[in-house]
């Protein structure tokens, strides 16, 4: 599987995996998150055996359902989006993608009309 040059530089962690958890790929920013756990080692790895019990049960309901998963965590003093999708090849589920993005702990909202 290729990737566009620009997920290498993308400021947020992109991780991506296949549906039964395993990581194809981790951009630059992902590894760096990840680098206690692994890094760039994790590639390859199922991604329910770096996760709690909890956690781990949480994922394997969403990727048995294919559903989205979206929240918002502190650690360490950044408020962060965390972004859980499935992903498709050819209209056929084929694991999920996790983005995570840096927020300002304050940050404007906007309601559009149309």
């Amino acid at each position: 599987m290729t990737y566009p040059a620009w997920i290498e530089g993308f400021p947020g962690s992109i991780t991506v995996c296949d549906r039964e958890g395993i990581v194809l790929f981790m951009n630059a920013q992902a590894q760096s998150v990840f680098a206690a756990e692994g890094g760039a080692a994790l590639i390859g790895s199922n991604l329910l055996d770096c996760h709690p019990q909890a956690a781990r049960s949480k994922l394997v309901e969403m990727m048995k359902n294919q559903q989205a998963n979206v929240y918002t965590i502190e650690k360490k003093g950044q408020k962060k989006l965390i972004y859980q999708t499935p992903w498709y090849d050819n209209g056929q589920y084929a694991g999920f993608v996790e983005l995570s993005l840096v927020i300002p702990s304050e940050m404007p909202h906007f309601i559009r009309q149309g």
